[in-house]
């Protein structure tokens, strides 16, 4: 018999949550909670959703687990506050670990992450609480990456890297071995970072500009 599971949140990565925990592990997802106030429909995904306040009358924390399904909404404080909240009320939260990721560190892995397919974790990476890592990334040997962190998709986290707390890193960024990006620091898409990053940090990859020519030019070369 699977575990029972509800998933904090009603929006896009709580419906893929959903498909996930249904799809690829031994949890039963049986319903939703939102703060009251986002409360707007009784249903999403077939399930209901419940008043985060009244969840206790409906599924005691012995019975059921909860994952806390949130984006990286102000610098992935909007998902550490309700992290914090269900743990405070005594749930035991969850993590998802895809099956088709390469996970080689020994399961050193906190709780309410979400580590979804084609990520390769290699020996010695450890990774803290309410970590999400998307798809198709490369942490290196050794590397750190510390609670409530947000990784986007193809990014490569060379060995030894330590990364703070509350991060955000944006696709396909970049960074070297044996550097230290501190809390609360924003790395954007395509960013390669070669040095230290102090807290607070915001570094931004340089988009490219739109030809002079069209193109319709292109049938002329």
């Amino acid at each position: 018999m699977k575990n029972k599971l509800v998933i904090f949140g009603s929006g896009d990565i709580a419906q893929l949550a959903h498909y996930y925990f249904s799809n690829d592990s031994l949890y039963d997802v049986v319903a939703f909670t939102v703060d009251s106030e986002y409360k707007t429909v009784e249903e999403f995904c077939g399930l209901p959703v419940i008043a985060f306040s009244e969840l206790k009358a409906f599924f005691s924390p012995q019975d059921v687990s909860v994952f806390v399904a949130l984006s990286y909404s102000k610098l992935n404080a909007v998902r550490k506050e309700k992290y914090l909240a269900v743990k405070a009320m005594g749930y035991t939260l969850v993590s998802y670990i895809s099956s088709k990721a390469t996970v080689l560190n020994q399961q050193d892995i906190g709780e309410n992450c979400l580590i979804l397919e084609d990520n390769t974790i290699q020996p010695f990476v450890k990774i803290g609480n309410n970590v999400t890592l998307w798809s198709g990334n490369h942490i290196g040997h050794h590397s750190i990456i510390r609670d409530h962190t947000f990784i986007a998709s193809h990014i490569v986290v060379s060995g030894g890297v330590d990364i703070g707390e509350q991060c955000f890193i944006g696709v396909n960024a970049t960074l070297r071995d044996h550097i230290r990006i501190g809390d609360r620091c924003v790395i954007g898409a395509g960013v390669l970072l070669l040095a230290n990053a102090e807290a607070d940090g915001l570094y931004k990859g340089t988009a490219t500009e739109r030809s002079a020519l069209p193109s319709s030019g292109l049938r002329r070369i």
